[in-house]
């Protein structure tokens, strides 16, 4: 009879779980990228951002891992996501308390209850029942609701995974900072070289202005000469304050990246000096394993799937053990001593028979939400490959663009160079030297756009990529308080 009981105990712990188990499902991934390039390198898995060679860059990130405030969001998310599910894993355990009551009661002589002790007994004082009275009471309490149907462990499965998801997302948010430091400090880089470009012309072509209008004074030249002179300085002058302008946006930007208030950034390598660096080699299957997105759609997946189950075991009884021991007296002195012992067990089966449609319409709501959670998983993925084809054909492209465009300079340079030589000798009007120096300045500022650019296009690789280096960045941030998850 007791390996019976024992048998029984066991088979109602172990109980089963109602619903459908999570399979990850079938997914089509491409067998390569279309735009990857021939030669790549292993460097997915690397701080990659140190391949542009400056230690200014190295420091902004480090300083943005440790400051950030939507890090610090995300970590207090996670914490958030690990006391849900202890909260919800809790009931799994049997519930233990204590409680303690106390009390001092005079009855009424004048009441029904009184009318009639005291004719049984002449008066309730000599009815042996003392008035007024004390109650002392102090109990341990017990309760345990028995998972048959794996209601709780649904639940449970459901805030693990929310917990992974929210820890994926803060791994996402650690990619994204890393991505928009260096993104945001190449492009004010980039800015710094167009205002160095502009600065340095609208310096040259004020010299021209001077120069013609000395020409003009002694009746060299005519006024149209002077007009077209000035007219190229104030188009390159009209250009430093936009580009300014820019230039104290991005400032401003990283600054808040670095969870600082907006001021000015250090400045390393110009935009000339800093090293492009390689294309990682990355397979398409591994955004799978590497993408924090894609891990956290997958556990928000994993979690709408468990929902089901949990829904679905309101259909069946919920079966629960309870039991209290402890003292009452109505003397304190007598409190701890043996007669003054209670105690108490039993248990409770509570069961649906007609809802309403209520089980039913939180079935139906929770198989709905695992369909949207399958279709988002699936988006994200295709999302994904869209992502890293869409940064590798920019990264060609840009390549293309750049080397095109500074073939463009060198050879506008060449014109601008011989125009003024045939000015200064009298062969061309000053309108052939204007005509080369319009075309010069804006393909100078082109030039360093679309260097900045292709700078750009690499950050945007190892974005879509992931990889290992999250992990390694993920080093350098805040990290959850540890908990027993």
């Amino acid at each position: 009879m007791r390996r019976f009981g024992i048998a029984l105990i066991c088979a109602l712990l172990a109980g089963c779980m109602v619903g459908p188990d999570y399979h990850r499902p079938k997914v089509e991934t491409p067998n390569a990228y279309i735009y990857e390039p021939e030669k790549v390198a292993e460097t997915a898995n690397t701080e990659w951002w140190k391949q542009f060679n400056d230690p200014v860059l190295d420091q902004l990130i480090e300083d943005a891992l440790a400051n950030n405030r939507n890090v610090k969001i995300a970590v207090a998310n996670v914490e958030q996501a690990a006391g849900v599910l202890t909260t919800t894993r809790s009931p799994l355990f049997p519930q233990i308390g204590y409680q303690a009551d106390a009390s001092r009661q005079r009855l009424s002589e004048n009441s029904a209850f009184a009318s009639a002790s005291s004719t049984a007994n002449a008066a309730v004082p000599s009815s042996g029942v003392p008035n007024p009275f004390s109650n002392l009471e102090t109990l341990a309490t017990a309760s345990w609701e028995l998972d048959l149907w794996g209601r709780i462990r649904r639940q449970t499965e459901a805030a693990r995974a929310n917990l992974l998801a929210t820890d994926a997302a803060r791994r996402g948010v650690v990619l994204t900072l890393v991505a928009q430091v260096a993104s945001s400090y190449i492009q004010l880089r980039g800015f710094d070289e167009q205002l160095e470009i502009s600065k340095r012309t609208a310096g040259v072509y004020l010299e021209s202005l001077k120069l013609f209008q000395l020409q003009f004074k002694y009746g060299q030249v005519s006024q149209l000469n002077v007009a077209q002179a000035e007219s190229q300085y104030q188009t390159a002058a009209a250009q430093i304050p936009l580009i300014e302008q820019e230039i104290a946006v991005r400032e401003n930007a990283i600054s808040v990246l670095l969870g600082n208030n907006p001021g000015p950034i250090p400045r390393g390598k110009s935009i000339l000096e800093l090293t492009l660096p390689e294309v990682p080699a990355s397979m398409p299957s591994q955004l799978l394993e590497q993408r924090p997105d894609l891990q956290q759609a997958e556990q928000q997946l994993i979690a709408a799937n468990a929902q089901i189950g949990a829904a679905k075991a309101l259909y069946f009884p919920t079966i629960s053990l309870t039991g209290n021991f402890g003292l009452a007296s109505d003397d304190l002195g007598n409190l701890f001593k043996g007669p003054s012992k209670v105690w108490s067990f039993g248990g409770s089966i509570i069961g649906p028979i007609f809802t309403g449609g209520s089980i039913s319409g939180q079935v139906a709501q929770a198989t709905a939400a695992q369909k949207a959670a399958l279709e988002s998983y699936e988006l994200a993925i295709q999302s994904a490959f869209a992502d890293v084809e869409s940064s590798l054909v920019a990264r060609q492209k840009l390549g293309e663009q750049v080397d095109a465009q500074e073939k463009l300079v060198h050879a506008l340079r060449e014109y601008e160079r011989l125009s003024k030589l045939q000015y200064d000798v009298g062969y061309v009007p000053y309108s052939t030297v204007l005509q080369a120096e319009q075309q010069l300045f804006p393909s100078e500022l082109t030039l360093a756009t679309t260097r900045a650019q292709l700078f750009t296009s690499l950050v945007g690789i190892y974005q879509a990529t992931g990889g290992g280096w999250v992990y390694k960045a993920d080093t350098l941030a805040p990290q959850p308080l540890a908990g027993n998850n």
